[in-house]
């Protein structure tokens, strides 16, 4: 009976494999491609960045353009970021015929006033957004509540910044928690994950988190406030 010689000179190659007396009757049945498939790196990479949308490195592929775009734009978005975007631009187009409304409600974290959210805010101006910001829009003596509940009532969509200082602040059911809530009600929220994840969010958030958005981890912040310029441009 034949003996595997692989303890002694070991099959690390395919003549080592051939050569064996016990190996090669099953080595030349796999090499005869009849029971066998090689996948390449190659071929397993090609697989991930042809027709699924993803590419090997497991961001998402952005190389659609939604019908709001306009003709001149160069940004390009996924086809996730479509499906998620389209609803909110059908809310914005049902809108159109109020005028005095703010294109954006920003809802952020208090800590996130002077950091994220006014780097945010300050972008979406710099493309003519009209933005409803607290840290400009309620004055002194004005109450918070009041103002935010006008704020909503008067912005097209609202933007939640979703941040580590706002997954620690919503779970205490604070000013942030109301803002989501009547944000949740209708097809006018697009949440911003920075600087965390959405497994995060749907951890604390299970509603929220089941909204896709847009995430500055795929792209930076500038890209993120141009696509929501695009999504609000009547």
């Amino acid at each position: 009976m034949a003996r595997c010689t692989a303890p002694v000179r070991g099959h690390s190659s395919a003549s080592a494999a051939a050569n064996c007396p016990a190996c090669r009757g099953r080595y030349s049945r796999y090499s005869s491609g009849g029971d066998y498939r090689s996948y390449s790196p190659s071929s397993y990479s090609s697989s991930l960045t042809s027709g699924g949308g993803r590419s090997s490195g497991g961001g998402s592929v952005r190389s659609s353009k939604p019908r709001w775009s306009g003709a001149g734009s160069s940004i390009l978005y996924t086809l996730e970021e479509v499906r998620a975007l389209t609803p909110v631009r059908n809310s914005v187009e049902n809108l159109a015929n109020q005028p005095d409304l703010r294109d954006v409600f920003l809802c952020h974290a208090w800590d996130d006033r002077k950091g994220a959210a006014k780097e945010l805010h300050d972008l979406l101006e710099s493309h003519g957004v009209s933005v409803w910001f607290s840290e400009k829009d309620v004055g002194l003596g004005v109450p918070l509540l009041r103002a935010i509940d006008k704020g909503l009532a008067n912005s097209r969509v609202g933007i939640v910044l979703v941040t580590p200082a706002l997954l620690r602040r919503l779970p205490a059911e604070g000013i942030a928690d109301k803002e989501l809530s009547a944000l949740l009600a209708g097809d006018r929220l697009v949440p911003i994950v920075h600087e965390t994840t959405y497994e995060a969010l749907r951890e604390v958030s299970p509603l929220l988190g089941s909204r896709s958005g847009l995430n500055t981890a795929e792209e930076p912040m500038a890209d993120v406030a141009a696509k929501i310029a695009e999504l609000v441009a009547l």
